[in-house]
């Protein structure tokens, strides 16, 4: 069974993948050899926890049965799996990109079908 899953990113990195045909991370996700993502109910944590108060960055929304099998669901902090992709993400299995603006609180406001309540823990990049 499908199911959304996002990765943040800055938006010249986005436009660098979509030049090449392939997105192939960030310094963490080269360094950790796999592409972090974050479900509906860990976006938040995420954001909060990795990306707080940095701007231009965009959301990439991708179907889990568009990735095959480099995608791997792990556990991470709090016992909780995350999705991590183990090759690079082809920009066509991107299905939506969305800006994640900052509100006058510095907060990412993410679109409203991304917004889900956080479990209490940290979320994953």
């Amino acid at each position: 069974m499908s199911a959304v899953i996002f990765h943040v990113c800055p938006w010249a990195a986005w436009r660098a993948a979509q030049a090449e045909g392939v997105y192939r991370g960030g310094p963490l996700d080269l360094k950790d050899g796999f592409i972090h993502f974050s479900t509906p109910n860990t976006l938040s944590g995420t954001l909060a926890t990795y990306l707080a108060g940095q701007p231009g960055l965009c959301l990439l929304e991708v179907e889990t049965d568009t990735l095959g099998d480099g995608l791997v669901w792990e556990e991470s902090r709090g016992g909780v799996a995350f999705p991590h992709l183990y090759a690079t993400l082809d920009v066509a299995a991107v299905r939506a990109v969305h800006d994640l603006p900052l509100n006058a609180a510095g907060v990412h406001v993410l679109p409203a079908h991304a917004e889900q309540p956080a479990p209490d823990m940290d979320g994953a990049v």
